[in-house]
């Protein structure tokens, strides 16, 4: 038997070991999913009644601060619930979580199949450097940004420009590209997008005709847009950290794709709960089938999980200036680094 077969063999061991210790905290339950749902659902309903008056009400513009910031952690979380759905991991029926998933959905203007189809070939090819493009972020190697034509190199700078994937870019995904067909997709993705812009718009019907429409688009778009780039950044941050990893196909494999590539985001615990434990992605990523509401029991009870280094919220602010897969280096890398090589 070669070294490499042998290597190959032993790492498909550590991954069914580990998994294997995993798989009992892949149980949904109706309880907790159903808590979850009903209290942050409707403290963020609550939330919008106390805008709705506040506009009525003509009152002062920065009262409507903490009101705007607690009801898009609030749908922030409701996302998660959402993801947790696409992976069948937030009630024990999937019936169920397609409910649930079209509900929190049409909520956060996402389209439930065709969201998580792409999600779901992230699960399979994040880390693949022959397999990007796909429910990512759109990332360089340093080769392939040196190669590049002018104008591919200045898009690529916009779009990883703070002001461009956290300003306008979840204003586009989610108010524009959520709306419309992808290449590729199948009946049911296109159906999922169809019924999410037709509950969207019975909202906005609703929402018009009870608090007004210029109170209700104004609410709207102040919620969705913060908490669209709270969503954005969680995702970026978990995959795009220093000492993240990539790897050519051959040489790729998911165990290490997950416990390298995927950050554990040590968050504070207000914004733990928020984020419904989506910091710890690299257990998420191991096993989706994992709902939000165990993670953190699963992580405390498996060893092996702990020896991710966590990420902080200070640390992860250098993740801003992480640009480009530098091959040779095994690492992310900034355009300023670009300079010096």
């Amino acid at each position: 038997m070669s070294i490499l077969s042998e290597q190959s063999r032993q790492q498909r061991q550590t991954i069914n070991t580990l998994r294997q210790a995993l798989r009992p905290y892949a149980r949904a339950g109706y309880g907790p999913a159903l808590w979850q749902l009903a209290s942050t659902l409707g403290a963020y309903l609550a939330l919008w009644v106390l805008m709705a008056i506040l506009v009525r009400y003509d009152l002062p513009f920065w009262l409507f601060i903490v009101p705007v910031a607690i009801a898009a952690g609030l749908l922030v979380r409701l996302f998660i619930f959402f993801h947790d759905c696409t992976h069948s991991s937030f009630l024990p029926s999937r019936r169920g979580n397609r409910i649930v998933g079209y509900l929190t959905g049409a909520l956060t203007f996402t389209p439930f199949d065709s969201w998580g189809r792409a999600h779901l070939v992230h699960h399979g090819t994040y880390g693949d450097l022959d397999r990007r493009g796909v429910g990512d972020i759109w990332t360089l190697t340093v080769e392939e940004y040196r190669a590049s034509p002018w104008y591919r190199r200045l898009g690529y700078r916009l779009f990883r420009n703070p002001f461009v994937f956290l300003g306008v870019g979840p204003a586009y995904q989610f108010l524009v590209l959520n709306r419309l067909y992808v290449k590729g997709q199948g009946a049911s993705e296109r159906r999922s997008v169809n019924i999410t812009n037709a509950l969207i718009l019975v909202m906005i019907g609703i929402g018009g005709l009870t608090v007004g429409w210029k109170a209700y688009l104004l609410i709207q778009s102040a919620v969705m847009l913060t908490a669209g780039t709270l969503g954005v950044w969680l995702f970026y941050v978990q995959h795009q950290f220093e000492g993240g990893y990539w790897a050519r196909h051959e040489e790729w494999d998911p165990l290490v794709a997950a416990m390298k590539g995927c950050s554990y985001y040590k968050l504070p615990k207000v914004l733990q709960w928020i984020t419904g434990n989506i910091g710890l992605h690299h257990v998420h990523h191991l096993l989706p089938r994992i709902p939000n509401y165990r993670l953190q029991e699963c992580y405390d009870e498996i060893p092996a999980l702990q020896e991710v280094t966590p990420l902080t919220l200070r640390k992860s602010l250098k993740s801003l200036f992480l640009n480009l897969w530098d091959e040779q280096r095994q690492r992310l890398v900034s355009f300023r680094a670009l300079r010096s090589t």
